[in-house]
């Protein structure tokens, strides 16, 4: 991504002194394009509460003395052994086994969160490193990994992702969540590099790498020198897209139950306890999908905001000046 080096502005001096000319770094001018757009900025709130309201999770199970695991069926379940909904004890109700659905919930924005992040982080840096690689050198090397990266397409991930957790019988939170993080990434890279590969190809044609090249620099120079840098705000904006796609990927393997393994609650597998008792019980299945809904929303404008702000002529924008 191109932009202009300066953006001079007039700032007012002595009388007779004319005017100074101060100049604005790309990030601040695309901090101000980014502020002027409205849905950004509440959906950077949103997100901001979100990871707060992951982050007090342990202050949560505290303040209200139930763990996310623990039951407690004398007071979470009534007398015909329903769970009770929204009350002073339990503020967004109780499940089936007499467990707080507010402290499973902050928990389960943790794992939502931190797999969305991490799995979306790893896409990207291995969809750049394939990407670059085909786009810059050519040749066999581009064929094949293009054709690696349509065959990791074309898997049906699902049924990969059940396949490993049943063939490595995978019973640990953490080697669940491990597992579940490495299938994110593997099959959200390939979308990710061919974009990419897209971008280098064109850039490998630009007159600044074949001046660089005329001036006698390596392929491995250039491509770090003077591809990537002009690449970091297409990886921006489409990692801050890829981070819902994986957090929604998330939910539903744990959904399916292969993702995140119990008793750790996921958001997914919440949908999956609430959905049988929705009739009677319609919490079970608001709180997690509310929550849900609000998270993705949030990064898709989030990430259309960010393509706004490093793009200034964008029509979106243009528009509200």
């Amino acid at each position: 991504m191109s932009y202009s080096d300066l953006q001079a502005e007039a700032v007012p001096v002595e009388p007779g002194a004319g005017a100074a000319v101060r100049g604005r770094s790309p990030f601040r001018l695309a901090w101000a394009r980014f502020r002027r757009d409205k849905l950004a900025v509440v959906s950077l709130v949103v997100l901001a509460l979100m990871v707060a309201f992951a982050a007090m999770a342990p202050l949560w199970a505290s303040w209200t003395g139930h763990p996310y695991d623990a039951t407690f069926p004398k007071t979470a379940l009534d007398v015909d052994g329903q769970p009770v909904g929204p009350s002073r004890h339990f503020w967004l109700g109780a499940d089936q086994l007499g467990r707080d659905v507010l402290v499973r919930a902050a928990y389960g924005a943790r794992i939502s969160l931190i797999v969305g992040v991490v799995a979306s982080v790893l896409a990207s840096l291995l969809g750049v490193a394939v990407g670059t690689l085909a786009g810059f050198v050519g040749g066999w090397l581009d064929t094949l990994l293009a054709r690696l990266m349509d065959l990791t397409l074309a898997l049906p991930y699902l049924l990969v992702a059940i396949m490993l957790a049943t063939t490595f019988q995978i019973s640990s939170v953490f080697s669940s969540l491990t597992l579940t993080i490495v299938v994110i990434a593997f099959f959200s890279f390939a979308a990710f590099g061919r974009i990419i590969r897209g971008q280098v190809l064109s850039l490998k044609e630009k007159e600044f790498v074949e001046a660089a090249r005329s001036l006698g620099a390596g392929n491995l120079r250039i491509m770090f020198v003077d591809v990537l840098p002009n690449l970091v705000a297409q990886v921006t904006v489409l990692t801050s897209l890829l981070i819902p796609t994986s957090i929604v990927f998330e939910a539903t393997l744990s959904f399916l139950g292969v993702g995140v393994r119990l008793p750790m609650p996921s958001w997914g597998s919440m949908l999956g306890e609430g959905s049988d008792v929705f009739q009677t019980a319609w919490w079970l299945l608001a709180v997690p999908a509310i929550l849900l809904l609000l998270t993705t929303l949030s990064f898709n404008l989030l990430g259309d905001g960010i393509r706004d702000a490093l793009d200034p002529r964008s029509e979106r924008l243009i528009g509200k000046r």
